[in-house]
Formats: C-alpha cells, sequence, structure tokens
C-alpha cells in the first residue's frame, strides 16, 4: 500500500452539452447570461425538401385580392330537403340510413354548410323522393 500516491487528483470531467441540449432556449439563455457569444439563425424551409424557389403560381395567388372559397349549398335547397324529409316522417339518421349517408351529412345539407355533390343530392331528391324536385319520366332512347 506504500505504493499509492495521496498527492495525485484526478479530475473527472462533466461531458458538455449534446447537440440538441446545446440548441434549447434553457441553454442559449444560461450562455447569454454567462456572456458567451451565441449565434442563432434561421434555416429557411428546414426539413423539408425544397429546392426551388417561388413558382409562377405562388406569385399569382400573392396578387390575388380576392378570398377564394368553396360554394355552399343554399338554405333553400336545406329547406326543401327538410320538409320533403318531415313530410316523410323521417328523422336526419333516418333519410341518412335510406340513401347510405351519415346522419352529419344530412344535417350538413339542411343547415346550408354542405359543399354540393351531384351524387349526394341525387340520392335524396331521386332515390326517396324527398322534395319531388325531379319527376321521374319514361327514358328516351
Amino acid at each position: 500500500m506504500a505504493e499509492s500516491d495521496w498527492d495525485t487528483v484526478t479530475v473527472l470531467r462533466k461531458k458538455g452539452p449534446t447537440a440538441a441540449q446545446a440548441k434549447s432556449k434553457q441553454a442559449i439563455l444560461a450562455a447569454q447570461r454567462r456572456g458567451e457569444d451565441v449565434e442563432t439563425s434561421k434555416k429557411w424551409a428546414a426539413g423539408q425538401n425544397k429546392q426551388h424557389s417561388i413558382t409562377k403560381n405562388t406569385a399569382k395567388l400573392d396578387r390575388e385580392t380576392e378570398e377564394l372559397h368553396h360554394d355552399r349549398v343554399t338554405l333553400e335547397v336545406g329547406k326543401v330537403i327538410q320538409q320533403g324529409r318531415q313530410s316523410k316522417g323521417l328523422t336526419q339518421k333516418d333519410l341518412a340510413t335510406k340513401i347510405n349517408e351519415k346522419p352529419q351529412v344530412i344535417a350538413d345539407y339542411e343547415s346550408g354548410r354542405a359543399i354540393p355533390n351531384n351524387q349526394v343530392l341525387g340520392k335524396i331528391f331521386r332515390g326517396k323522393d324527398i322534395g319531388k324536385a325531379i319527376e321521374k319520366g319514361p327514358r328516351a332512347k
């Protein structure tokens, strides 16, 4: 045991922060408090595979001042659907079941929130005689 040197000092150092830790807001604030130089830069389109600049369509949309939106079903159509459904004694759920749609679709059409879909409207008006808007007649050959 005489071989051990009590005057030898072993210094264990703490590892530096990992890349993720060094980029955290807490680490940046701590470095600023210590007076260290901190460089931050924002990367444009980081994490995306964008290799081109603004296209013609993007510039055209930027110049567009008109608000773009989808047309909705009018309230008149919704009222016709609702009156026809009620005259048959059907609930929204019953009508939806008969035309193989979700009850929310019927609710959207009746309230005027739905985007018109000719297939759904065709099922509502033709399939179950709701609204009597389209008369069935003999087909022409």
